[in-house]
């Protein structure tokens, strides 16, 4: 490989990582809120926050009440055998992390999750 080649190369890579480094956050500024406006409400239901595949997701879980497992919730969704509980898994976790739906730990690699 040429020196010049390798050099052209190495500098693509640079500008690629420094690309995606985060940039300087600028402070931001707020304006102050007028006392005549209405108070928004404190918490909005859980259910207009979710993004359709977390909805789907979840309408599986509480379809059934005694447990089901990612590639089960994926298959239920009408993925492919190959890829049903990776696409199910990410949507659940934020599921778990809101508290709509519970994980439990069956066995070392066994996992299904219930609505809450």
């Amino acid at each position: 490989m040429k020196i010049s080649h390798k050099r052209k190369v190495q500098r693509k890579l640079n500008k690629r990582v420094k690309a995606s480094l985060p940039a300087r956050q600028r402070p931001v500024k707020s304006k102050p809120v007028a006392a005549t406006q209405p108070a928004t409400a404190p918490a909005t239901s859980a259910a207009s926050a979710l993004t359709p595949k977390q909805q789907q997701v979840l309408d599986i879980v509480k379809a059934n009440p005694e447990g089901i497992n990612p590639k089960g919730i994926g298959l239920a969704a009408g993925q492919e055998d190959s890829k049903a509980a990776s696409w199910a898994t990410g949507a659940l976790k934020k599921l778990a992390e809101e508290g709509t739906v519970e994980r439990v730990q069956m066995a070392a690699n066994k996992v299904i999750y219930k609505a809450c």
